[in-house]
């Protein structure tokens, strides 16, 4: 079984533990897998509300990548499916306890997710605070993107520490 092992890294050679640096790596690590699968499955499940299809309209209908998708399916009905993948990612990840090929797929969708949401940063009407001017963005929607930066790291170095322990295997 190919689960998530970092015992044999990183040795401390005075008192033949794990050195500190390695047990905050993995700490680090296991914690990138454990928070991005929580948010999945929190984002995701809220998906499944009208409160949260709602709140998605402003970001997807101006979106030319997804505004056209309101067209197809109702407000409630796009959110849900997208909830359906959130969720799926959030699963997908979490299964690193199983397979490393689940999280490599898991990361690289979650990086595409992200990849688009970001695109919302410029397409979204309200995302520069005008008061203060460029730099400067709103905290919602701005910074509320913004941070989906951060996601698109951990969802990167998911699908690469995946794709590694793959090629060490």
């Amino acid at each position: 079984m190919n689960t998530l092992n970092i015992a044999h890294q990183g040795r401390n050679t005075r008192s033949n533990g794990l050195s500190l640096g390695t047990l905050t790596l993995a700490t680090g690590t296991y914690g990138a897998y454990f928070a991005l699968a929580v948010i999945y499955f929190w984002f995701g499940g809220m998906k499944f509300t009208h409160y949260e299809a709602q709140g998605l309209v402003p970001l997807v209908s101006n979106s030319p990548l997804l505004g056209w998708l309101y067209g197809i399916f109702s407000v409630d009905t796009f959110s849900s499916l997208l909830g359906v993948l959130e969720v799926s990612i959030g699963l997908l990840i979490a299964g690193r306890l199983v397979s490393p090929k689940l999280s490599l797929i898991g990361g690289a969708l979650s990086a595409g997710l992200f990849l688009t949401t970001l695109s919302f940063m410029f397409s979204t009407p309200g995302v520069i605070e005008p008061s203060v001017g460029f730099p400067g963005i709103s905290v919602a929607p701005g910074q509320f993107l913004l941070k989906d930066l951060g996601l698109l790291a951990a969802s990167i170095f998911v699908a690469g520490h995946s794709l590694s322990r793959l090629e060490h295997a």
